[in-house]
Protein backbone atom coordinates (compact mmCIF):
# COMPACT_ATOMS: atom_id res chain seq x y z
CA UNK A 1 0.00 0.00 0.00
CA UNK A 2 1.78 3.63 -0.81
CA UNK A 3 0.83 5.49 2.13
CA UNK A 4 3.16 2.95 4.08
CA UNK A 5 6.43 3.19 1.79
CA UNK A 6 8.26 4.87 3.95
CA UNK A 7 8.46 2.39 6.38
CA UNK A 8 10.71 -1.39 6.21
CA UNK A 9 8.78 -4.29 5.78
CA UNK A 10 7.87 -5.45 8.78
CA UNK A 11 6.21 -2.06 10.51
CA UNK A 12 4.35 -2.09 6.51
CA UNK A 13 3.20 -5.36 7.53
CA UNK A 14 2.01 -4.51 10.98
CA UNK A 15 0.44 -1.31 9.79
CA UNK A 16 -1.36 -2.67 6.65
CA UNK A 17 -2.81 -5.42 8.70
CA UNK A 18 -4.39 -3.43 11.88
CA UNK A 19 -5.90 -1.24 9.13
CA UNK A 20 -7.43 -4.09 7.42
CA UNK A 21 -8.56 -5.64 10.49
CA UNK A 22 -9.24 -2.36 12.35
CA UNK A 23 -12.09 -2.00 9.01
CA UNK A 24 -13.01 -5.00 8.72
CA UNK A 25 -13.76 -6.09 12.49
CA UNK A 26 -13.42 -2.87 14.93
CA UNK A 27 -10.41 -1.40 17.28
CA UNK A 28 -11.29 -3.81 20.09
CA UNK A 29 -11.97 -6.93 17.97
CA UNK A 30 -7.93 -6.29 16.79
CA UNK A 31 -5.61 -7.69 19.39
CA UNK A 32 -1.56 -7.96 19.07
CA UNK A 33 -1.92 -11.72 18.48
CA UNK A 34 -4.42 -11.34 15.79
CA UNK A 35 -2.30 -8.62 13.97
CA UNK A 36 1.02 -10.76 14.48
CA UNK A 37 -1.97 -13.88 12.89
CA UNK A 38 -2.28 -11.68 10.09
CA UNK A 39 0.80 -10.44 9.30
CA UNK A 40 2.78 -13.31 9.76
CA UNK A 41 5.13 -11.36 12.03
CA UNK A 42 5.81 -12.82 15.09
CA UNK A 43 4.99 -10.89 18.31
CA UNK A 44 8.30 -10.49 19.70
CA UNK A 45 8.98 -8.77 16.34
CA UNK A 46 6.16 -6.15 16.58
CA UNK A 47 7.00 -5.13 20.25
CA UNK A 48 10.80 -4.73 18.81
CA UNK A 49 9.01 -1.55 16.85
CA UNK A 50 5.92 -0.84 18.48
CA UNK A 51 5.67 -0.77 22.40
CA UNK A 52 1.47 -1.66 22.65
CA UNK A 53 -1.87 -1.88 20.18
CA UNK A 54 -2.00 1.93 20.90
CA UNK A 55 1.71 2.76 19.68
CA UNK A 56 0.68 0.93 16.42
CA UNK A 57 -2.86 2.77 16.32
CA UNK A 58 -0.81 6.16 16.53
CA UNK A 59 1.51 5.20 13.71
CA UNK A 60 -1.67 3.93 11.49
CA UNK A 61 -3.12 7.33 12.37
CA UNK A 62 -0.09 9.52 11.59
CA UNK A 63 1.01 7.24 8.42
CA UNK A 64 -2.67 7.57 6.73
CA UNK A 65 -3.21 11.39 7.57
CA UNK A 66 0.39 12.35 6.34
CA UNK A 67 0.35 10.37 2.64
CA UNK A 68 -3.53 11.81 2.80
CA UNK A 69 -1.53 15.19 2.79
CA UNK A 70 0.46 14.96 -0.01
CA UNK A 71 -1.94 13.39 -1.98
CA UNK A 72 -4.21 16.09 -1.81
CA UNK A 73 -1.81 18.60 -1.86
CA UNK A 74 0.30 16.98 -4.85
CA UNK A 75 0.22 19.19 -7.56
CA UNK A 76 -0.95 22.66 -5.75
CA UNK A 77 0.13 26.00 -6.84
CA UNK A 78 0.80 29.78 -5.52
CA UNK A 79 0.29 30.74 -8.78
CA UNK A 80 -2.63 29.09 -9.16
CA UNK A 81 -6.09 31.37 -7.84
CA UNK A 82 -8.63 30.87 -4.58
CA UNK A 83 -10.93 29.06 -6.90
CA UNK A 84 -8.46 26.62 -8.98
CA UNK A 85 -7.04 25.61 -5.53
CA UNK A 86 -10.16 25.09 -3.84
CA UNK A 87 -11.53 22.89 -6.54
CA UNK A 88 -8.41 21.04 -7.21
CA UNK A 89 -7.96 20.33 -3.27
CA UNK A 90 -11.84 19.00 -3.18
CA UNK A 91 -11.66 17.25 -6.26
CA UNK A 92 -8.27 15.14 -4.61
CA UNK A 93 -10.12 14.96 -1.45
CA UNK A 94 -12.90 13.01 -3.36
CA UNK A 95 -10.37 11.00 -5.08
CA UNK A 96 -8.33 10.02 -2.29
CA UNK A 97 -11.64 8.25 -0.65
CA UNK A 98 -12.60 6.59 -3.91
CA UNK A 99 -9.04 4.85 -4.01
CA UNK A 100 -8.33 4.36 -0.82
CA UNK A 101 -11.38 4.03 0.93
CA UNK A 102 -10.13 1.73 4.13
CA UNK A 103 -7.58 4.67 5.36
CA UNK A 104 -10.33 7.22 4.60
CA UNK A 105 -12.56 5.13 6.85
CA UNK A 106 -10.29 5.19 9.24
CA UNK A 107 -9.18 8.69 9.69
CA UNK A 108 -12.92 9.06 9.74
CA UNK A 109 -14.30 6.99 12.67
CA UNK A 110 -10.98 7.34 14.62
CA UNK A 111 -10.03 10.81 14.45
CA UNK A 112 -11.96 11.89 17.56
CA UNK A 113 -10.96 8.57 19.29
CA UNK A 114 -9.17 8.54 22.66
CA UNK A 115 -7.07 6.00 21.11
CA UNK A 116 -4.96 8.61 19.13
CA UNK A 117 -2.91 11.15 21.45
CA UNK A 118 -2.65 14.69 21.13
CA UNK A 119 1.19 14.83 20.17
CA UNK A 120 -0.29 12.64 17.09
CA UNK A 121 -3.11 14.68 16.19
CA UNK A 122 -0.88 17.32 16.42
CA UNK A 123 2.20 16.31 13.95
CA UNK A 124 -0.65 14.82 11.97
CA UNK A 125 -2.29 18.72 11.57
CA UNK A 126 0.89 19.83 10.66
CA UNK A 127 1.33 17.24 7.62
CA UNK A 128 -2.00 16.56 7.21
CA UNK A 129 -4.15 18.84 3.96
CA UNK A 130 -6.48 20.40 6.81
CA UNK A 131 -3.64 22.95 7.95
CA UNK A 132 -3.26 24.25 4.21
CA UNK A 133 -6.64 24.36 2.82
CA UNK A 134 -7.82 26.59 6.29
CA UNK A 135 -4.77 28.80 5.24
CA UNK A 136 -6.64 29.21 1.74
CA UNK A 137 -9.84 29.59 3.16
CA UNK A 138 -8.56 32.42 5.25
CA UNK A 139 -6.79 33.98 2.38
CA UNK A 140 -10.23 33.52 0.22
CA UNK A 141 -11.93 35.64 3.37
CA UNK A 142 -8.95 38.46 3.50
CA UNK A 143 -9.78 38.97 -0.61
CA UNK A 144 -13.18 39.24 0.04
CA UNK A 145 -14.23 36.17 -1.63
CA UNK A 146 -15.59 34.20 1.20
CA UNK A 147 -17.63 35.52 4.31
CA UNK A 148 -16.19 36.33 7.42
CA UNK A 149 -16.04 32.98 9.13
CA UNK A 150 -14.05 31.13 10.97
CA UNK A 151 -11.46 29.24 8.42
CA UNK A 152 -11.43 25.72 10.72
CA UNK A 153 -15.22 25.50 10.80
CA UNK A 154 -16.03 26.23 6.99
CA UNK A 155 -12.89 23.94 6.01
CA UNK A 156 -14.77 20.80 8.43
CA UNK A 157 -18.27 22.04 7.50
CA UNK A 158 -17.47 21.16 4.07
CA UNK A 159 -15.38 18.00 4.59
CA UNK A 160 -18.69 16.86 6.15
CA UNK A 161 -20.88 17.11 3.48
CA UNK A 162 -17.98 15.37 1.07
CA UNK A 163 -17.72 12.46 3.63
CA UNK A 164 -21.06 11.96 3.34
CA UNK A 165 -21.19 11.95 -0.24
CA UNK A 166 -17.80 9.35 -0.24
CA UNK A 167 -19.93 7.16 2.05
CA UNK A 168 -22.89 7.27 0.18
CA UNK A 169 -20.65 5.95 -2.97
CA UNK A 170 -18.57 3.27 -0.81
CA UNK A 171 -22.59 1.72 0.01
CA UNK A 172 -23.34 2.34 -3.65
CA UNK A 173 -26.49 4.56 -2.68
CA UNK A 174 -24.71 7.19 -5.12
CA UNK A 175 -22.27 6.75 -8.05
CA UNK A 176 -20.04 9.64 -7.70
CA UNK A 177 -19.12 10.82 -10.90
CA UNK A 178 -16.69 13.32 -11.86
CA UNK A 179 -20.28 15.59 -12.38
CA UNK A 180 -21.40 14.83 -8.89
CA UNK A 181 -18.00 15.63 -7.50
CA UNK A 182 -18.05 19.29 -9.57
CA UNK A 183 -21.55 20.09 -8.09
CA UNK A 184 -20.72 18.79 -4.69
CA UNK A 185 -17.43 20.79 -4.92
CA UNK A 186 -19.78 23.93 -6.38
CA UNK A 187 -22.35 23.94 -3.84
CA UNK A 188 -19.33 24.03 -1.29
CA UNK A 189 -18.07 26.99 -2.41
CA UNK A 190 -21.26 28.66 -3.03
CA UNK A 191 -22.16 28.10 0.87
CA UNK A 192 -19.57 30.64 1.56
CA UNK A 193 -19.08 32.31 -1.12
CA UNK A 194 -19.99 35.97 -1.27
CA UNK A 195 -20.43 35.52 -5.21
CA UNK A 196 -22.37 32.69 -6.39
CA UNK A 197 -21.17 30.27 -9.02
CA UNK A 198 -17.87 29.67 -10.52
CA UNK A 199 -17.21 32.98 -12.23
CA UNK A 200 -18.03 35.37 -8.97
Amino acid sequence: MPMFERYNKVQKAVLETTLHLIIDRELQATSMSLIAKDSGVSTGNIYHYFSSKEDIINELYKAIVLFNGEFVMKGMNEAESVLERFRRAWRSVIELGKQHPKGFRFIEQYSFSPYIYEQSKLEAYKGGWCGPLEELYRRAVEEGLFVSLDSHMMVQMHYGSIVYLLKSHQQNMLELTDDVAEQAILACWNAVSKEKGWNG
